[in-house]
């Protein structure tokens, strides 16, 4: 039987960089109806995770589906665990993908891509990388490189540019070295993500601020799939706002 797979998207309102984000405007749509819209492309249960009742209202206001989880969920995975549980008492699936609200142009075919990791039955968690061939982005800490084991497995996320390459300039790094930037759509086999939900933050992930860390360290293998698209995420108003003028220039 093909395995089932949900999309959950978390979003919560009270974001501390941009306040209200799932609900401002993209194309006279809130951002989280764009997410959910392009979710439903691929999987036939999308549902909206949330604590705040105006992405609640307004969700439900363009037909979508949604649960109310917590307030005090440190992260996207924590609500989606706790929205996947809600779930589970009508529906049945195997795999729930974490589509964060914050990317209104993801590709249906990167939703595809992660979805297909788990034909493998040995996939416990999956997420996307793609190839960085800009010097900037290697070195740009605000950006999360994935270094890769020969099996397609995630060995370490870090904000720094690793491996270090020693006796090179870093300016000749990328004609040495594959870097990837890693991609914040992840998948979890239902039991799975009921596990990781329940471990509490590790050492490497304090330092880097990257609950991915703490599946490494629990022993959880994290299956990546390639994809040549970076979609357009929106963290602040400021990332609006560049969007904006980039769409009204190219009308233009």
């Amino acid at each position: 039987m093909p395995l089932k797979a949900i999309a959950i998207i978390p979003a919560r309102y009270a974001s501390t960089r941009f306040p209200g984000k799932p609900l401002v405007s993209i194309f006279g749509k809130p951002m989280v109806q764009h997410v959910y819209e392009r979710c439903l492309k691929v999987f036939d249960l999308v549902v909206v995770a949330t604590d705040d009742q105006r992405i609640e209202n307004e969700v439900k206001a363009f037909g979508g589906k949604v649960v109310m989880t917590h307030s005090e969920h440190p992260s996207g995975t924590d609500r989606c665990a706790e929205a996947a549980a809600i779930l589970a008492v009508d529906f049945d699936f195997d795999v729930v993908v974490n589509v964060q609200g914050d990317e209104p142009f993801i590709e249906p075919s990167q939703l595809e891509t992660i979805k297909a990791c788990f034909d493998n039955v040995n996939t416990q968690i999956a997420t996307l990388v793609a190839p960085i061939t800009d010097s900037e982005l290697l070195f740009d800490h605000n950006k999360v490189k994935v270094v890769l084991g020969e099996g397609g497995n995630a060995l370490y996320f870090s904000r720094q540019a690793i491996p270090f390459q020693r006796d090179i300039p870093d300016v000749e790094w990328l004609k040495n070295h594959q870097y990837y930037l890693h991609l914040g759509l992840y998948a979890y086999r239902a039991d799975v993500l009921c596990q990781i939900a329940q471990l509490q933050p590790s050492k490497l992930e304090r330092c880097e601020k990257l609950e991915q860390l703490r599946w490494l360290e629990n022993g959880y293998k994290i299956t990546v799939a390639l994809t040549e698209h970076v979609a357009v995420g929106i963290d602040t108003p400021h990332d609006l706002e560049q969007l904006t003028q980039k769409i009204n220039s190219s009308k233009k």
